[in-house]
């Protein structure tokens, strides 16, 4: 008789969707946010954009929800499943996002910013079968299209228009798709992949690494670790907010580590995505003056510039502006303070859905001095809720060797993590995903301290070191001193050759404006050898001047474009 009960749950299993048990019959997806907004604020607005015509877009949940669904059933009904996309921070761009996984389908977001060829190896190598464009850069797919004419790409338009002469095959896209699921019984998102994902472990996008020193890299991404990535930034970025609805200003781009899963987690409280076709501080300072704009992501670099623009003034609220990409000074997080901008410092990785770590500040911090506060601040802090606490090991172990550093802000190591927000390993790399995860842990090749406190605080990329005379020298530290002084708007620091000290570094900077014909680099190494905090064996070599930094597309500075600049002596116009 010991038998029968064991086969009657077996039978209630098999009656219960996917066989699977009451407790675990919801596999977890971030796609499931926008239904449920749609159905809950059906009318609550969704998108604010100025479309590429000029236009002021509007766009409520239950439009939004329509409009993703009438992609995916478009992309089923053709047989899509894997789907690049090509754009900026627009309304298609987010309606993709949703579209592309309800019908069952993978995302593979590209950076804008990349040259063609880089373009085509990505779509080529992550075998996409059709490709949603931006009419603006639909002429960066010239070449893959010689290589693969039989990839459709549709292009989105961005205007306000949804039919007729001004919307475009994007919008006839969606239009196609819902009226084919109105001649297919009109079932909706109950037909589609929305809450019915077959298995949580399985891929939602492939995210691509810069790739600034070799090929790029496609991160896989699942559907469980998109879920939990996209709850942690609900909370650590405060969107659920207690007053009314988020509104999130889209100056991260969508398309890197999939706008740190922000597309989801704007949804996921009904909040706002008020989208942004590129970066404008001009517009920026007038939107978040004037439509309420209460979060947005930003790089260092790009707070810094956002700072000194000429409309910046403090705003009667807080705006918490989440801070990431690179490590940013203590200078930079007390101007923004300043400015009502709260910063929320986060550290991570493509590989890692973007951020997994919080500097979390504390209420005793109140009671420091304002230096030391900014400071405590600048650390990359804690593991994420839904990830776990990141550690720190011990540099030139074997491969596999893990060995924690001391926990006194001295000692350098390696930041290392694992657990759920961490991506599944690269797509068709087999080496590449073991030496990422050698030891059972996701490597970073981040310096950092680890702080009695458990805080982490990175000093540096490793290739980033400048060893001078035996002295470690991180080029982050040193950037965080130099913009320290009154002119210097940012700094960027490498190692070049001496024939004393091995290397010493060098730095290039830009000026704040009104400053550019006031100084010189002879006045700012003067001032690092008398005025400053800088050590004597920090001072740089050189100091060159120049009109703007080479950076990423989320705000890093490209330390390799500066290597070649200090061997050349070539600086591009």
């Amino acid at each position: 008789m010991s038998g029968v009960p064991s086969r009657l749950r077996s039978v209630l299993n098999h009656l219960l969707p996917h066989g699977q048990p009451a407790h675990h019959i919801h596999n977890l997806t971030p796609i499931v946010f926008l239904e449920r907004a749609a159905a809950i604020e059906p009318e609550a607005e969704a998108i604010f954009h100025i479309t590429a015509n000029g236009k002021t877009l509007r766009r409520s949940y239950i439009e939004f929800a329509d409009r993703a669904r009438g992609l995916a059933y478009y992309l089923r009904k053709h047989g899509y499943k894997r789907v690049g996309l090509l754009a900026p921070n627009t309304p298609a761009f987010l309606e993709s996002v949703y579209g592309i996984v309800a019908a069952g389908g993978v995302i593979v977001p590209v950076n804008i910013r990349l040259k063609p060829e880089d373009i085509t190896y990505i779509f080529d190598f992550a075998e996409v079968d059709s490709i949603i464009a931006d009419a603006e850069y639909a002429h960066l797919l010239t070449s893959y299209k010689k290589e693969h004419p039989d990839v459709p790409v549709l292009i989105d338009v961005d205007t306000d228009a949804t039919e007729g002469a001004l919307c475009g095959p994007f919008d006839e896209a969606v239009m196609e798709g819902l009226n084919h699921d109105k001649a297919t019984g009109s079932k909706g998102w109950a037909d589609l992949q929305n809450q019915t994902v077959a298995n949580e472990d399985d891929m939602i996008a492939i995210p691509f690494t810069s790739g600034t020193t070799s090929k790029p890299k496609g991160c896989i991404y699942t559907h469980r670790g998109a879920y939990l990535a996209t709850l942690a930034n609900v909370i650590e970025a405060g969107l659920n907010v207690a007053d009314g609805r988020s509104k999130y200003l889209w100056t991260l781009p969508m398309f890197h580590a999939m706008g740190w899963t922000f597309p989801w987690a704007v949804c996921a409280v009904r909040g706002t995505h008020v989208c942004l076709r590129k970066i404008d501080y001009p517009l920026i300072w007038k939107l978040l003056k004037e439509e309420g704009v209460t979060h947005f992501c930003a790089a260092p670099t790009v707070n810094t510039l956002l700072c000194a623009a000429k409309e910046a003034e403090a705003l009667p609220k807080p705006v918490r502006v989440t801070v990431a990409a690179s490590p940013p000074t203590p200078h930079l997080f007390e101007k923004m303070t300043g400015l009502n901008l709260f910063p929320v410092h986060v550290y991570g990785l493509t590989e890692t859905y973007g951020p997994i770590t919080r500097g979390y500040i504390l209420p005793s911090w109140d009671n420091l001095p304002p230096h030391d506060k900014y400071a405590k601040m600048a650390r990359q802090g804690h593991g994420f809720i839904t990830s776990l606490p990141a550690r720190i090991i011990k540099p030139d172990q074997p491969e596999g060797v893990l060995i924690d550093v001391e926990k006194n802000g001295q000692e350098v190591g390696e930041i290392i993590f694992t657990g759920n927000i961490c991506c599944k390993g690269y797509y068709k790399d087999p080496e590449a995903t073991r030496k990422l995860f050698a030891g059972g842990m996701l490597h970073t090749g981040d310096l950092a301290v680890w702080h009695p406190d458990g805080s982490i605080h990175i000093q540096d990329r490793a290739k980033d070191i400048i060893i001078s005379g035996g002295e470690n020298i991180s080029s982050v530290a040193l950037e965080s001193m130099l913009a320290e002084h009154p002119d210097i708007l940012e700094a960027g620091v490498v190692a070049v050759p001496d024939s004393h000290w091995g290397e010493r570094p060098k730095a290039y900077i830009t000026l704040k404006e009104g400053r550019e014909t006031s100084l010189t680099g002879q006045d700012v190494i003067d001032w690092a050898k008398h005025n400053s905090s800088i050590g004597k064996f920090m001072v740089p070599r050189e100091v060159e001047i120049v009109k703007e930094l080479p950076k990423t597309s989320t705000g890093k500075i490209k330390k390799n474009e500066l290597r070649v600049w200090a061997k050349t002596g070539a600086i591009p116009n």
